[in-house]
C-alpha cells in the first residue's frame, strides 16, 4: 500500500548560528544533553527526546504544536516549498 503525505502549510525556522534563538529550540541551557557545554537543542514529542540541532537545519513544529524536531536542508527543500501568499 502507497500512502501521500498530507499537504499542510507548517512555520519553519532555519537555524543560522550559534547564539541565535529559533522558534521551538530549548533555551535552557539545564537540559542539555551534554551538561559540561550547552548545546542547542529541541524537544520532541517523542517521549520528549532531545535532539541536538546544526547550523542550517530547519526546525519544524510537531503536530501539537509544542514540541519540534529538525529537519536537514537538503531533505527539507526535497519535501518542502515555499507558500506564497499564506501568512
Amino acid at each position: 500500500m502507497k500512502f501521500r503525505k498530507k499537504p499542510v502549510v507548517i512555520d519553519a525556522e532555519q537555524y543560522k548560528g550559534y547564539r541565535k534563538l529559533v522558534t521551538g529550540m530549548c533555551r535552557s541551557t539545564l537540559c542539555s544533553v551534554n551538561r559540561e557545554r550547552y548545546e542547542p537543542h529541541v524537544h520532541t514529542i517523542h517521549n520528549n527526546q532531545v535532539v541536538n540541532i546544526e547550523v542550517g537545519d530547519w526546525i519544524i513544529p510537531e503536530p501539537n504544536g509544542i514540541n519540534f524536531y529538525p529537519v536537514k536542508p537538503d531533505i527539507f527543500e526535497q519535501t518542502h516549498e515555499p507558500v506564497v501568499g499564506v501568512k
